[in-house]
């Protein structure tokens, strides 16, 4: 397994746009057409194409958000999908696992979907 993150481009839109929950995991996540739209209007978001190495296998999306959370701000890395044909192959875990290499761990609090939220502290 050799993931990679792409910004998404207007190349890359169509193959974001195939990408699908598994049967019974729609309401965990947007679909991929609403985040889009969401960065579009937003543009702290910025959505990023998952591959192992030429085959897409999820998306997500990641942020700086300084009003919300003051006076530092959050770095928010929301959105992951793996495509319903990818799940079970062990993207799951890598993915996530990336967040912990980067120092996240849970911290116990919910996002507004129940959704829990791995936070990173950092030195000031």
């Amino acid at each position: 397994m050799k993931l990679h993150y792409e910004a998404v481009t207007d190349a890359l839109r169509q193959d974001v746009l195939s990408l699908r929950t598994a049967k019974g995991q729609e309401g965990y996540i947007e679909p991929v057409s609403q985040c889009l739209e969401e960065a579009c209007d937003d543009c702290r978001w910025r959505p990023v194409a998952i591959y192992d190495k030429d085959d897409i296998v999820g998306f997500a999306m990641y942020g700086y958000f300084l009003p919300e959370y003051p006076p530092d701000g959050r770095l928010r890395l929301d959105r992951l999908l793996i495509d319903a044909r990818c799940q079970r192959k062990g993207y799951e875990k890598a993915t996530i696992s990336l967040y912990e290499q980067f120092g996240f761990a849970f911290s116990g609090e919910r996002d507004t979907k129940g959704e829990y939220v791995m936070v990173k502290e950092v030195e000031k």
